[in-house]
């Protein structure tokens, strides 16, 4: 029996609107915000339908890049990714990317008709220099995944300048919860730079990485209302994924994933002015996971392409060759070829769970 077509490209651009749509609505009272965005909408419908033109000719593009910009960070946080896969920290002693080839990397991505580039680290406000690049590419939108600690007066100004640099601060719940996972003082920090946000008029979003024990908390409309006065415009939700090894029991089963796609929905429909999103989200309508560059990929610090920061494993670099002969790499061919991304799988990432699949077809690029 035949598989049904599934137009993944229609799918990612439906995300895409959605995203852009309640953008818009986010920052309706914002007049800075509000031209900027009117303006962005604009260009991510023409990347839009480059995609889709490049999809008739057979050469699929996501909407969106991960790019993971350098391997320090200032923080230990339980259960962190970058440092389990030793792409922060200590572990990593490849030579970084410079400035000047990220700022081409934004280049070529925009060429390509790539919307988001999510900003992420190690810590992404170390390379401040890589951030002021970012920010002359004024058609994509780059959400900077950021810890806050080191937001400073000179990044106030440069998010008041540039607006497609939006701040994603990482938060766990509770000051409790986050100053647990990420250390004592962190929420305070976090709060202060929430009300120097809001009173410079700046839109910020949040990260909250969702476990077993925090979802009820992090879901309910009471914690999202409280970010929300604080000038919050974005929720961004993390499935977590124990890729330490330890506290498998913090990663979502089946019925934790229905009941927060339960508590996501009833917040969406009572919520419309902030921007909420969930990751992976529901890979069952997406016909399966979107990493390997169905839906996005991975650059690391070092230049390496990867299909997803859960899966360190890279088979060509973009210091070799042009971000579209990365995009098309053999790993990513076979990944999806061999329905690997397909698979049924706990918490966050499937390849994670099947990294012993990952690494054996590596071994055969």
């Amino acid at each position: 029996m035949s598989v049904p077509y599934f137009d993944l490209q229609a799918y990612l651009t439906k995300g895409v609107e959605k995203i852009v749509t309640q953008s818009v609505k986010a920052v309706l009272k914002n007049p800075a915000e509000s031209k900027f965005m009117a303006g962005f909408a604009l260009s991510a419908k023409k990347a839009s339908s480059y995609r889709r033109e490049m999809e008739d000719k057979g050469e699929h593009i996501p909407p969106f890049l991960i790019c993971s910009i350098t391997n320090t960070c200032n923080l230990h946080c339980a259960g962190c990714y970058a440092r389990a896969n030793h792409a922060c920290g200590g572990g990593n002693t490849d030579p970084q990317l410079t400035a000047e080839e990220w700022d081409d990397i934004f280049t070529q991505a925009g060429d390509m008709g790539i919307s988001f580039i999510l900003l992420a680290g190690g810590e992404p406000t170390t390379r401040r220099d890589i951030i002021t690049k970012a920010a002359e590419h004024k058609n994509i939108l780059f959400p900077l995944f950021t810890n806050g600690v080191f937001i400073d007066d000179e990044y106030y100004r440069l998010f008041d300048k540039a607006r497609n640099i939006v701040p994603i601060m990482s938060i766990e719940g509770s000051k409790e919860t986050t100053d647990k996972r990420r250390g004592n003082g962190v929420y305070d920090r976090l709060s202060s730079n929430m009300a120097e946000f809001k009173k410079k008029g700046l839109i910020f979003g949040a990260s909250v990485t969702v476990t077993t024990k925090n979802m009820e908390e992090v879901t309910s409309y009471e914690f999202v209302e409280e970010l929300r006065s604080k000038g919050c415009k974005a929720v961004i939700y993390v499935e977590y994924v124990p890729v330490d090894g330890t506290d498998t029991d913090l990663a979502f089963e089946d019925s934790h994933r229905e009941l927060f796609e339960e508590h996501f929905s009833e917040l969406r429909q009572n919520i419309e002015d902030m921007v909420l999103v969930s990751f992976p989200g529901d890979e069952k309508s997406s016909g399966g996971c979107i990493a390997a560059g169905r839906g996005f990929f991975h650059i690391n610090s070092s230049g390496g392409a990867e299909p997803c920061p859960f899966s360190p494993y890279s088979d060509i670099n973009v210091k070799d060759t042009s971000l579209r002969e990365a995009l098309n790499s053999k790993l990513f061919k076979y990944l999806q070829s061999e329905d690997v991304l397909l698979d049924e799988h706990k918490g966050g990432c499937v390849l994670f769970e099947k990294q012993d699949i990952v690494q054996a077809l590596l071994s055969k690029v």
